[in-house]
């Protein structure tokens, strides 16, 4: 078998019902099969595999033992030569694993591959492609100076190496996870992608940014961006320096301040409802064939230059490509006029973000 994608699931059972349906476009012409880790979901995520994916491989946790150790429970069933580490808020093209295995057979010593993500707005997620954090990097980044955090040197769609990929997406031999031990699971969320790149590094391998295929990441599904989230940040940074480096007074400090500081944060609002916008349709038939099963009026458009600015463009993935979808999307960040949602294949739902700092939306109709 070329490649098994793994999966971890956490009460996201909308997201996930899209992301399967692009996975199972996407590995279509490869021997691959799908792994999904569902950590004691309280919604009807399990339920649904079961239903609509039968042929999804599904381990169902019985308690949620965090990021690490279910996506290590995945490895051990898989049985691909390479092994895909994916998150449920995610939305492959078609040709997004051929591409990459192709890569990846091509290029020698490959540790992880990664690729370049968008949130669901269309903007570039800069965090595709990042250097280690060791303290002087990380209280540059604390103080706002991004620039020796992330992998500047590499434009968006270049292809070259980059030491630290996020575990929203990553790419690499079934072997390479296997020698480093997989995900250290003394983290719990968060940090644990850093740790596993910088492993692989130290084991000898380069990582590659191959930023020819683009993967749109409804960043932030699973949890909020609020004082728990900064909390659990922070103390992972902890557990990877006394890990990997000597201690450090001044980085020590600065920790122990931004936690102090996540605890006046606030949990973000939510966006704003996609009915106070103009919608368009991009798919099949006429807008009053949708308008029927709509509560809100559509407009029916057969590209997404036909839709008036600030519109909400809807995608119904029953007639366009996954591919195309994240094309389109990329491409129109650029000028920001619209906002976009996914109508998922044979599906009673539409889902999306409107900003990658709160949870996506999802409308049942």
């Amino acid at each position: 078998m070329k490649l098994s994608v793994i999966i971890l699931n956490y009460n996201v059972r909308y997201f996930l019902e899209l992301c399967l349906q692009s996975v199972e476009a996407a590995i279509a012409p490869i021997d691959a099969e799908i792994i999904v880790v569902d950590n004691d979901s309280k919604d009807d995520s399990c339920v649904m595999i079961k239903e609509k994916f039968p042929n999804v491989i599904l381990i169902e946790n019985k308690e949620n033992s965090g990021f690490s150790k279910g996506n290590n429970l995945g490895f051990q069933k898989a049985n691909g030569e390479y092994v895909g580490i994916l998150n449920p808020d995610t939305v492959v093209g078609e040709d997004t694993f051929t591409e990459l295995l192709k890569f990846a057979e091509n290029t020698a010593n490959l540790g992880i591959l990664g690729c370049r993500l968008i949130d669901g707005t269309g903007r570039f997620l800069p965090e595709s492609k990042r250097h280690v954090p060791t303290p002087q990097v990380a209280i540059a980044k604390m103080l706002g100076h991004d620039t020796l955090y992330y992998v500047n040197t590499l434009t968006e769609d270049a292809i070259g190496e980059a030491p630290v990929f996020v575990g929203a997406f990553m790419l690499m031999k079934h072997d390479v996870y296997k020698r480093v031990g997989g995900f250290d699971e003394d983290y719990f969320m968060y940090g644990e992608d850093i740790d596993l790149s910088y492993k692989v590094l130290q084991a000898g391998y380069s990582n590659y940014y191959y930023g020819k295929t683009t993967v749109i990441h409804y960043k932030g599904e699973s949890t909020l961006k609020d004082k728990e989230y900064a909390k659990r940040f922070y103390g992972a940074m902890q557990i990877f320096y006394k890990k990997h480096f000597k201690s450090n007074l001044i980085f020590n400090g600065l920790v122990w301040l931004g936690i102090q500081m996540a605890s006046r944060l606030k949990t973000e609002k939510p966006d704003a409802k996609l009915i106070k916008k103009s919608s368009c349709i991009r798919g099949s038939g006429a807008a009053t064939d949708y308008q029927k099963r709509f509560s809100f009026p559509v407009n029916a458009i057969s590209n997404s230059t036909e839709a008036a600015s600030q519109s909400e463009i809807i995608f119904d993935a029953n007639f366009v490509s996954f591919k195309d979808i994240i094309k389109e999307i990329s491409e129109s960040e650029k000028n920001k006029k619209f906002t976009f949602k996914i109508l998922p294949k044979n599906s009673n739902f539409i889902l999306g973000s409107d900003s990658s700092k709160s949870r996506g939306e999802v409308i049942p109709f």
